[in-house]
């Protein structure tokens, strides 16, 4: 129709027929950039409409979660009586604590406000084009970010076998082109955390190939030189524990060492605990002397370290103890003095103290009555008749 009216113009104007074949041929463009784009659109593939689906669902979860976190976040700071704008993370935590305390052992299982990124899984990317066809090399492998891993580390172990090689030939040390990554405290990435990184799943030989491969290139001389490859598959090792940290002792008026513990835990009984050294043996439980405190088994678990240490009649020995019953008092004060301890002994003997389990917490609690159950595990008794 277009096309009849132009041609009908330039009958009418002549001089005017070259700007109207210029019109002509950018609406003849335009109308084959249209077919151009909608034919593309007929041709994207089944694959590529499924993944737009579930990118188009994934997002709209991560929006509606980061809007429920952001209105959560908006309620507790209300709460407390905090800005909402200057309202951190590391306050929500705190916030969260304090609120809605839990002696539950598990950090898992406790209370927790985080923001969506943390606790939703990761989804992969578009993979292939429009047409279907894969973007990476290693589509059809299957897995193609592990193995793509594979090949940076093997391409970083050539470029540091090539380094070497041009320094030895230049005649100069190794020392002046790098040295080999000190990897104490870290180790690699598990294979769940290796797994939530590349989004992919593998089996426990890929796992085992990827820290073999890992392992060759850390003990590489050169290795430092891709520390920053490398630290990004290593994780951080937890090499000492708030209860691992050995006090220092202090000096009372008579020049005494001495070292308290606080909060000693089990069950419900809460004892704070204070060693002195030297002493002539002198243990007392809330004022009294140990041999009229419980029975012969519960003075034999406060004596146990002691014991163990051959620090008995060395040392003297002052507990304060509430709560709980008579068994979770001696068990909070075996704890206090044996975590006292090790301010008076060498590490050997630590070491061996932590292997007989004298330095472990016992978070044990009792279990709770069961609805219908005569107890715990106790079942009534049951009658056919």
């Amino acid at each position: 129709m277009f096309s009849m009216l132009v041609h009908g113009l330039q009958s009418i104007f002549p001089r005017q027929s070259r700007c109207m074949n210029a019109a002509l041929f950018h609406f003849s463009a335009v109308c084959k950039a249209e077919d151009v784009v909608s034919v593309q659109k007929a041709k994207i593939s089944k694959a590529m409409k499924a993944y737009l689906e579930r990118a188009k669902e994934h997002e709209s979860c991560m929006e509606t979660a980061r809007l429920e976190y952001q209105l959560g976040k908006r309620h507790l700071a209300n709460m407390i009586g905090a800005d909402v704008e200057n309202f951190t993370q590391q306050d929500i935590d705190q916030a969260v604590q304090y609120l809605f305390p839990s002696g539950l052992y598990d950090p898992a299982a406790r209370p927790t406000m985080k923001p969506p990124e943390e606790f939703i899984p990761k989804t992969k990317g578009a993979e292939f084009d429009e047409t279907g066809r894969p973007f990476h090399t290693l589509f059809y492998t299957g897995r193609p970010n592990f193995f793509q891993l594979l090949f940076d580390i093997v391409e970083n172990i050539n470029k540091l076998n090539a380094l070497e090689d041009a320094t030895r030939l230049k005649g100069k040390s190794l020392e002046s082109a790098g040295k080999a990554l000190d990897t104490t405290g870290s180790e690699w990435l598990p294979k769940e955390l290796l797994e939530k990184k590349i989004v992919e799943t593998i089996s426990d030989i890929e796992y085992e190939n990827f820290v073999s491969a890992m392992n060759r290139l850390v003990s590489h001389p050169l290795s430092e030189r891709v520390k920053g490859f490398l630290i990004e598959y290593r994780k951080p090792l937890i090499s000492k524990l708030e209860n691992d940290t050995i006090p220092t002792p202090l000096h009372d008026t008579d020049g005494r060492q001495y070292v308290t513990i606080y909060e000693c835990l089990r069950k419900t009984a809460r004892a704070d605990v204070t060693v002195k050294f030297p002493g002539s043996g002198k243990i007392e439980v809330n004022g009294q002397d140990l041999r009229s405190v419980g029975n012969v088994q519960q003075r034999e678990q406060v004596l146990f370290p002691l014991l163990f240490t051959n620090m008995n009649g060395r040392v003297d020995i002052s507990a304060n103890v509430s709560g709980g019953g008579p068994s979770s008092q001696a068990g909070a004060v075996r704890w206090g003095i044996a975590m006292a301890l090790r301010s008076f002994v060498d590490a050997e003997q630590i070491a061996r103290m932590r292997v007989a389990g004298l330095l472990t917490r016992d978070y044990r609690r009792r279990e709770r009555k069961k609805p219908g159950q005569a107890g715990a595990r106790r079942k009534y008794t049951w009658k056919k008749r």
